[in-house]
C-alpha cells in the first residue's frame, strides 16, 4: 500500500473526512512518528506494535567478492516488533493449531 492509497482509505472511511484533511492527518501522523524517532523515542502502538531505533556499533564486514575486510560504520536502525494482536491476524489458523484459542509459538 503506498502513502496515496492509505490517503484514500483514509479518506473512504466514514469519518468525514475531505481528500485534502485525509491527506493532511496521514502527513502530520507520519511527521510525528518521524520526528518522535528521530530523537530516539520508541513509538508502542497498541493492537499494532513497537517501533525501536537501535543504535548498532562500528564492526568489520567482509567483501563478498574479494572477501577483504571493510569496516561497517556505526549506524542507527528501525525494528519493528509486531504485536499479539496483529501476528493473529496475519495468521489466524495458528491461534487454533494447539485448540487453546492462544496464539504462542510466535
Amino acid at each position: 500500500m503506498t502513502k496515496a492509497e492509505l490517503i484514500d482509505d483514509v479518506y473512504g472511511k466514514d469519518g468525514g473526512f475531505s481528500k485534502k484533511e485525509a491527506a493532511e492527518v496521514v502527513e502530520a501522523v507520519f511527521d510525528t512518528m518521524k520526528d518522535v524517532l528521530a530523537e530516539g523515542e520508541k513509538i508502542k502502538i497498541s493492537g499494532f506494535g513497537n517501533f525501536v531505533v537501535r543504535a548498532k556499533k562500528e564492526r568489520i564486514g567482509r567483501n563478498p567478492q574479494t572477501g577483504a575486510p571493510i569496516p561497517i560504520s556505526a549506524r542507527r536502525v528501525l525494528t519493528f516488533k509486531p504485536s499479539q494482536v496483529l501476528k493473529t491476524v496475519l495468521n489466524p489458523h495458528r491461534s487454533d493449531e494447539d485448540g487453546t484459542g492462544s496464539a504462542e509459538g510466535f
